[in-house]
This record gives structure tokens, sequence and C-alpha cells, in this order.
């Protein structure tokens, strides 16, 4: 009876401090999440609040304080005397451009690496990964000999080659470690009912791996449209360049209009959060299904 009572009397205690450690853990992890959700979010908010001041109050230093007046004159002169839509359009050509060309490419190669049975698919494989290796900054000087030689410097070809050159690498990666995971029976099946090797290809790997392609798509759309360093090199002319260069026409040589700059960045960066936000299923799935399957 003893040794029953005191089984009776430690069984609460062990339930309360299960609850103690959940409750603790929750709350670590809470805390966790929110100072990231808060350090995520702060710059976006700071910047927000930055285009709608006047040039005396961001000089001032108070950089948590609210507006006087909200200065939304900041973004007609963005728009106007920052050329937006000018810029806007050549940003727009030149990024969907790379990342159609990307995706047909690094789609093709990650098919005819993963499902073909040569003995060289390893090494090209292997070449792929060497060109993640290889940093942009070194390839300057050599592209823009080699693009004025071939008279295409200062063109929008001349951004579209090296943009693709430069994401090709990663989406191959990703897009092969993607198409290892699928069936071969699939394709077999559809070859014994007399599908070639491009229906297959478009009739069934694409279309399994969209979660993967919209991954590689947010991937390269990120870093084609803040791209600025090559963009600064190979063009000169004003009706080619692209967003990146629009800070520079609130720039002169005895004032800066830097609530017309913040204005200029958060249109310059609404696309990509609109594009994120309207693709986040699709890229969190893409990004899982390479993480487990891959």
């Amino acid at each position: 009876m003893s040794q029953s009572v005191t089984l009776k009397k430690e069984a609460p205690v062990v339930k309360v401090r299960n609850k103690r450690r959940v409750s603790v853990g929750k709350i670590a992890v809470f805390a966790f999440f929110g100072v990231l959700l808060v350090t995520q979010l702060y710059p976006l908010i700071w910047l927000l609040i930055y285009s709608l001041k006047t040039n005396e109050e961001i000089l001032s230093g108070s950089f948590f304080s609210l507006p006087a007046v909200w200065q939304w004159s900041n973004y007609s002169a963005a728009i106007e005397s920052g050329n937006y839509w000018k810029y806007l359009y050549n940003s727009g050509f030149v990024t969907i451009v790379t990342m159609v060309s990307i995706i047909l490419l690094a789609s093709l190669t990650a098919f005819a690496i993963t499902r073909f049975r040569w003995k060289y698919g390893q090494v090209v494989m292997l070449i792929f990964l060497l060109g993640m290796m290889i940093p942009m900054q070194a390839t300057l000087l050599p592209l823009m000999l080699i693009f004025k030689n071939i008279d295409i410097l200062n063109t929008h070809l001349s951004l579209i080659l090296p943009y693709i050159a430069f994401q090709t690498p990663i989406a191959v990666f990703i897009l092969s470690g993607f198409m290892r995971t699928i069936p071969t029976e699939i394709e077999e099946s559809a070859i014994v009912d007399g599908a070639g090797v491009f229906r297959i290809f478009g009739s069934i790997v694409l279309p399994v791996s969209i979660p993967p392609v919209m991954t590689v798509c947010i991937l390269a759309f990120i870093n084609i449209w803040n791209e600025y360093i090559m963009a600064a090199t190979f063009i000169s002319s004003e009706k080619l360049k692209t967003l990146p260069f629009g800070v520079y026409s609130f720039v002169s040589q005895y004032s800066v209009n830097y609530g017309a700059i913040g204005a200029f960045l958060v249109l310059g960066a609404l696309p990509v959060v609109l594009i994120y936000f309207l693709l986040a299923e699709k890229i969190t799935k893409g990004m899982v299904a390479g993480a487990v399957k891959g």
C-alpha cells in the first residue's frame, strides 16, 4: 500500500515537469522566431519610413521617429526624375529573357545528366559545380574584351549572356538533385507507348519538377534584379541601364535627395517582394523537395 501511494504522489510531479519543459521550449522557439522576424522586417519598415521623410528629418539622426508630414511627393519624384518606368522595363526585359534561358538550359542539362547513361555525365556535372566557384569580378575584364571584339558591348545581350552563365550551374545542381528522385518506371512505360525523349521531358519530367523550377526562378530573379557590377561595367547608354542605376538620378554635385532615393529603393524592391509572396508556397515545396529527396 505504501508503494502504491508513493507512485500516485510521484506521477503528477512527472507530468508537471514535462509541461514545464514543453512550455519553456515553446517560449524559446517563439522568442527565437520573434527576434528573427524583427531583424528581417525592421530594415523594410525603416526604409519605408525613410522614404517618407524630408532631408532635414533624415539628416537629424532620428532613425526611429515618424515623419512630421508624410512626404508622398518623394515617390512621384522617384518615378519621374528617376526614370523609374524606363529602368523597370530594362530590368524586366533582361531578367525575363535570362530566367527563361536558364530554365530551358538547366532543365535539359539536368535531364541529360540524370536520365541518360553515358560515362561523361559526372564529368559534366563536375564542370558545372566548378562554375559555381568562379567569382564574377574575375571575369569582368576578359568579358569586356570579348564583347568589344564581337560588337555586343553596351547592349542588353552583354548582360544576358553572363547572367545565364553564372546562374545556370546552381540551377543545374538543384534540378539534377530533384530529377534523380523521379522513378524511372514512369519513363519506361512512356517509352513502351512510343514516347520520344523530348516528349518524356516535356510531358513527364518537367511538370513534375515545377517546385524546384520555381526555386530556381526566384533565386535567379533576385540575383539578376539586384545585380549592379556587370551592369555598370558593360552598359554605358542611358536608355539601356537597369533599375539600380536610378539611385544616381537624385545625386548631384551639391545636393542629394535622400527621401527620393529611399522611395526609389522601395519601388525597386517591390517587384521582388510581390513575386516572392506569390510564389512562396511553390518555392518552399521546391526547397523541401531538394533537401529531402536530393
